[in-house]
């Protein structure tokens, strides 16, 4: 692909892990949809004042690369100088198409932080997969959830032409969603991050199907894609709650899961949500122990959840001194957290 691919893990407001092997990442806007632009190679990066967002500009290196990446079968873009990615020169717009036009401007007017001039732009290109994808998101963080989902909709049915346009312009778009309520991730203009965004935009419907029918679908293209176990198995309990079946799915999707990353521990959270609710409380237990033996890099939020989650299994266990240790070290912690007052009678 020719955008550099960031991976950054929101756990709470705040507090940011990146996975990242290549570098850091930049981004703006608010929970539902953070715009990050970049490119490979030599960079010449200008921070636009006021957004938290980089225009990159890239140089040739004086040597060409070997490898090739087929990511769509149209016939191959011309390329277009750098500087006249986001600004097309007059003579340029000459011999540009009116579609393309409106998603360059489309662009330029998101990193300036005009987003409702850059829907009005866009809504001239969403027939382009690189225009719908944008156009949904920022439906999306605006809350314009019928659009977002048209958008959506649209990008998804034809993702093979993702980032064709974003390529030829030198544009990179990286969007931050959030998965649970403790973990966020960002994603790229592949399918992937359209269903994922799809997901997000049926979730704030209470679309509840779509959104199962969505990360199924993923699920099937990614098997081990833990970001998208988690996604499924926070939407099933949240749909779903009490439905034992769906407690059976949630275990067999944590199944083998080790807690390698803040991902993989809130999974173990839901596990183990999913084995108290089939009344196995020794497993429940155990996972929430094992879960919370790893702390580095987990928010203090995820934490409390899952001391939270154990303290309840004690309960359930009739554990009552172990269980009300939990809560007492939750309430001095937060005494706003959950229900941890009440249940100690405060």
């Amino acid at each position: 692909m020719s955008f550099r691919f960031w991976r950054r893990i929101r756990i709470a407001p705040g507090v940011t892990l990146n996975l990242s092997k290549a570098g850091g990442s930049v981004s703006f806007g608010p929970r539902g949809a953070k715009v990050t632009v970049g490119s490979r190679g030599k960079r010449a990066t200008v921070g636009i004042p006021g957004t938290g967002l980089f225009y990159t500009t890239t140089f040739p290196s004086g040597r060409s690369g070997g490898g090739k990446t087929a990511f769509y079968s149209a016939p191959a873009v011309p390329a277009v100088r750098p500087e006249d990615r986001l600004t097309l020169g007059f003579f340029k717009r000459l011999v540009t198409p009116d579609d393309e036009q409106a998603l360059v401007a489309g662009c330029r007017e998101a990193v300036l932080g005009n987003e409702d001039k850059a829907l009005e732009h866009l809504k001239e290109a969403v027939h382009l997969a690189d225009g719908a994808y944008l156009a949904g998101f920022l439906a999306l963080k605006h809350e314009r959830l019928e659009e977002a989902a048209t958008y959506l909709a649209m990008a998804a049915e034809e993702h093979s032409d993702l980032d064709r346009y974003f390529s030829k312009y030198g544009i990179s778009s990286t969007l931050i969603l959030p998965i649970t309520d403790e973990v966020s991730a960002h994603v790229g203009p592949d399918l992937r991050g359209v269903l994922l965004g799809l997901v997000e935009v049926y979730q704030r419907q209470a679309r509840w199907e779509d959104a199962i029918a969505c990360l199924e679908r993923l699920q099937r293209l990614e098997p081990d894609d833990v970001v998208v176990s988690l996604s499924l198995a926070e939407v099933l309990l949240t749909a779903l709650p009490g439905d034992q079946d769906v407690f059976r799915k949630v275990v067999r999707l944590a199944e083998g899961v080790e807690n390698e990353t803040p991902i993989h521990t809130a999974l173990l959270l839901y596990k183990a949500r999913a084995l108290r609710g089939l009344g196995l409380l020794d497993a429940a237990r155990e996972t929430l122990t094992g879960a919370l033996r790893q702390k580095k890099g987990r928010s203090e939020v995820l934490l409390r959840a899952l001391r939270y989650e154990r303290a309840l299994a004690y309960e359930d266990l009739g554990q009552r001194r172990r269980a009300r240790s939990d809560l007492e070290r939750l309430y001095a912690e937060d005494p706003d957290f959950e229900d941890v007052a009440a249940r100690l009678g405060l």
